[in-house]
């Protein structure tokens, strides 16, 4: 009876506690290179789309004349405008891989904080200017439009959201917001991926009669269609990688 009591008031006394292991999913390496190279095919058309946009349109911007087709006229029309969203967003995509390198930043860490200011700097007036010139010019119009704002208000929150946390030290969730941010600024070229495919079905389809310009409905399909994979893609990767690793 004795023994069972102090047995009891033990057991009462020490709670039993259990080490809980959390299992965190790393991404496989092959996962990683499948990553990069669609992110380097994205970047590579986005400059690709820069080149052809600056070939065509600063021709007409320094002569002062007008762009020969109603797609190439907005860019002509407004170049400060334009090209306040196109520089500084091609100069954020080509650095932004390299600072989500985690190899990158545990070698050179230093580089790595000051060009982070560069990139930070470059995505905001881009995202700014991505509002500024794409609402009242949209190409594909209300749709275009509201795409714009939606996935361009998150796109600048994320960056703002990211900036706050490393101000406080939390790597962690600076980093999940700079990939939220990323994965929205690459989408850019996955909406010329898809519009490629509905021209190339509406060619197709007329036989080729159809003006070669973007349809302007499908273009603001391809907006919504591509900005939300990569919304998607991007909680999907946050939850198969680590903070800190992924």
């Amino acid at each position: 009876m004795g023994s069972g009591a102090s047995r009891f008031a033990t057991a009462l006394a020490v709670p039993d506690f259990r080490v809980v292991t959390e299992t965190v999913t790393t991404a496989s390496p092959r996962l990683v290179r499948r990553a990069a190279v669609v992110i380097g095919v994205l970047v590579a058309i986005v400059l690709a789309f820069a080149a052809i946009r600056v070939a065509l349109d600063w021709p007409n911007i320094l002569a002062g004349t007008t762009a020969g087709d109603d797609f190439a006229e907005r860019y002509v029309a407004h170049p400060w405008l334009a090209y306040l969203h196109i520089a500084p967003g091609v100069v954020y995509l080509l650095g932004a891989p390299l600072q989500l390198s985690r190899q990158f930043r545990t070698r050179h860490y230093d580089v790595h904080r000051r060009l982070g200011r560069v990139l930070l700097t470059c995505a905001i007036v881009a995202g700014l200017f991505a509002l500024i010139f794409g609402v009242p010019h949209a190409w594909g119009g209300a749709p275009e439009a509201a795409a714009t704002v939606v996935f361009g208000c998150w796109f600048l929150a994320c960056l703002v959201l990211a900036f706050r946390a490393i101000r406080r030290d939390d790597v962690r969730q600076h980093r999940r917001w700079m990939i939220r941010a990323f994965a929205v600024g690459v989408g850019v070229g996955t909406i010329r991926i898809w519009v490629g495919i509905f021209e190339g079905v509406e060619q197709a389809v007329s036989g080729g009669t159809t003006p070669a310009t973007p349809d302007p409905t499908m273009f603001g399909v391809a907006f919504w269609l591509a900005f939300t994979m990569h919304v998607a893609f991007g909680e999907w990767w946050l939850r198969r990688t680590p903070a800190l690793t992924g």
